[in-house]
């Protein structure tokens, strides 16, 4: 889907442990857990809990009373009236409230019916869904899911792929063209970090578990070849780290948080091997997107070498900059989870 943010639509990517103690098949209740921590943030890293009545009432300030009567009192404008209803422009629609990205301009197609009409939104979790049985009629009514503002409607009855028309009031959505810089509160809340030690595999599951962590992926990162191989990266030739990137939510869980985690799932100390595992491709590392980043763990290993944690033992986790991420092959993603297996974090 072409837009104008890049959204990425990330998903619930469970992880799992390889090594260590605890390792075990992770059972329903588990799963479930995870996916509670999750909740509240879309698939595509915008937080859709319900904003409260406060900032409601103080987002709807700027509306005017037309607006009003749509977006808090379910109102209908005329149709052909809207300003929206023959836009040909690309980029996204947004909800005129809370600015929450709700429609693309590549899912708009012309329905006739006078409003501007939409065959899926650009994120399912954007937009909820409610019967509506006033005027004597059975409807489903569509809304936004964080603030809870009236959009119109949503009929079975649109095109290919989806089937669905969403017809929306134009009085409900802003429109931002490609190009153009997106409002503050149309941009993900979330941010990254990259972590290595040992097998990929592991990393992503252990840290995936933590709360305020929305998806863990394996690839490769700080090595001199560009798109390596899993084969490439297992002669050690290539000087690439198995790493993980780590996509969480700063009002959830902090960095400096996640760097206390990693630090507990894998030894810091054994240099260019991970347990069984020996190369290059398995040494400990962190891979900081910032200067805020790098001094944070520059400070925790510092901190961790005074605690006297591992006596006469070196820390060789190695603090880098940000460094290409090599998204690794697919049957490497959520391997633990694909077979059935999982390594409890360990206790705080």
């Amino acid at each position: 889907m072409m837009m104008l943010v890049a959204i990425a639509l990330m998903g619930s990517a469970a992880v799992s442990l390889g090594f260590g103690p605890g390792f075990g098949v992770r059972d329903e209740k588990g799963l479930a857990e995870m996916e509670e921590r999750t909740k509240g943030v879309s698939a595509s890293g915008f937080r859709v809990d319900r904003l409260s009545d406060e900032r409601i009432e103080e987002l709807a300030k700027k509306l005017t009373d037309e607006e009003k009567k749509v977006i808090l009192n379910e109102g209908t404008e005329p149709a052909f009236c809207g300003n929206l209803v023959d836009n040909k422009k690309q980029g996204v629609y947004l909800c005129r409230l809370c600015e929450l990205p709700l429609f693309a301009s590549d899912s708009k197609f012309t329905s006739g019916t006078g409003w501007p009409s939409f065959f899926q939104p650009v994120d399912k979790d954007h937009v909820d869904e409610h019967e509506d049985v006033s005027f004597g009629m059975r409807r489903v009514e569509i809304e936004c899911a964080r603030c809870g503002g009236h959009l119109g409607h949503v009929f079975p009855d649109g095109p290919k792929p989806t089937g669905m028309r969403f017809c929306v009031n134009s009085l409900s959505l802003s429109f931002v063209e490609n190009g153009d810089e997106l409002p503050t509160g149309a941009k993900p809340d979330l941010q990254n970090a990259y972590f290595a030690g040992g097998c990929f595999w592991g990393v992503e599951d252990a840290l995936q578990q933590i709360p305020g962590v929305i998806s863990a992926e394996s690839g490769y990162q700080g090595g001199r070849v560009e798109n390596p191989t899993y084969e490439q990266v297992c002669t050690g030739t290539t000087g690439h780290a198995e790493s993980v990137r780590v996509t969480f939510d700063p009002a959830v869980v902090s960095y400096r948080e996640l760097l206390e985690w990693f630090f507990k799932v894998h030894n810091p100390t054994q240099g260019n091997r991970q347990g069984p595992d020996v190369g290059t491709q398995y040494r400990s590392a962190v891979f900081a997107v910032d200067a805020d980043q790098k001094k944070q763990a520059e400070a925790y290993v510092r901190e961790l070498e005074a605690s006297g944690k591992y006596g006469d033992r070196k820390i060789t986790t190695q603090i880098a900059g940000m460094e290409p991420f090599y998204e690794a092959e697919g049957y490497h993603q959520d391997y633990h989870l694909k077979h059935g297996g999982s390594c409890a974090l360990p206790a705080e």
